[in-house]
């Protein structure tokens, strides 16, 4: 029987599944709990000891698309029966709706922002990295250099200075102002990342393009695009990432027309205190966008550097 050294014995995949396994459940643990929180009612979510078996409600999506104001019980029999599910669940703590909460219009300002600076800096990062990796740039470490520098640079050292500059230029509070922040924010990442796929990509492919009458950006945007898709993806996945989870400009920079989600889901209240069942669905539903547009992407990720060079 051949035994190969390379090869992991029955022993090493064992203990490596298992600390697989450990990790992906210590990992998961708080996802799970706040998933939990999400369907439980406000007492549940603060009794102490902490409620691991409890009886599902929605009262906390409710509360959390919804504004609620206080009824007597005069007021609720005028108004006769609740005729929603949602009604019925407000008015059992002797609530009626007000009307709809600001969610909704701060998780779409979220998908704006973020997958707007996400394409952006795709765009950008592309054209600026196979510039680096295919030209002779005069001076290309150090432009290098001092654009990852720009990412070491931490948000609080900048934070005033672009409060000042985007009140000057009329973009605070602005879709275009953050689209822009988190573009400059994530550029360098995405500069440095994708260079390193484009450089793996052999240029004789481009300089066979050229031969069969392609352009150069023919020849960038039908063989370099396509071998590059593998870190293209990546880096969208990671510069979204970033733009939809940051809290510290979206405080500072917004207050109502371009708020996103994270500053507000802290926000919300309920009677008495934190509703904390609100803010853990606000916190679920906040998870989704990512979780599909990685999903959307999993194939790119799964895909080799070279796959489909060999021309038909």
């Amino acid at each position: 029987m051949s035994y190969s050294v390379t090869d992991p014995s029955g022993r090493q995949k064992w203990i490596a599944a298992t600390l697989v396994t450990l990790y992906a459940v210590i990992t998961i643990l708080p996802l799970l709990w706040i998933i939990g929180t999400s369907f439980k009612s406000p007492s549940d979510a603060i009794a102490y000891p902490p409620k691991t078996l409890f009886t599902p409600t929605l009262e906390g999506y409710v509360n959390l698309f919804t504004t609620r104001t206080r009824a007597s019980e005069e007021e609720l029999k005028t108004l006769g029966e609740p005729t929603t599910w949602y009604d019925r669940i407000v008015r059992r703590d002797g609530f009626i709706i007000a009307g709809p909460s600001r969610f909704p219009e701060r998780f779409t300002n979220s998908i704006i922002i973020g997958f707007g600076s996400t394409v952006l800096c795709i765009v950008l990062g592309t054209a600026a990295a196979y510039a680096f990796s295919r030209f002779k740039v005069p001076l290309k470490d150090d432009l290098l250099f001092f654009i990852l520098s720009t990412r070491m640079m931490p948000p609080v050292a900048v934070a005033i200075p672009i409060f000042l500059m985007f009140r000057q230029l009329g973009l605070n509070d602005t879709h275009a102002g953050m689209i822009l922040l988190y573009t400059a924010v994530n550029l360098s990442l995405a500069v440095w990342l994708l260079k390193g796929f484009i450089d793996e990509i052999p240029i004789e492919y481009e300089e066979a393009a050229l031969i069969d009458g392609y352009t150069r950006f023919q020849a960038f945007y039908k063989v370099v695009i396509p071998q590059a898709m593998t870190g293209i993806a990546s880096t969208a996945i990671f510069c979204l990432i970033f733009a939809w989870n940051e809290y510290a400009f979206a405080v500072l920079l917004t207050s109502g027309t371009a708020q996103t989600a994270p500053p507000f889901i802290p926000t919300i209240i309920g009677v008495g205190g934190q509703d904390w069942p609100a803010v853990a669905a606000g916190a679920t539903l906040f998870l989704v966008p990512v979780m599909i547009f990685t999903i959307v992407l999993r194939k790119h990720l799964l895909r080799g550097i070279t796959f489909g060079a060999v021309r038909k």
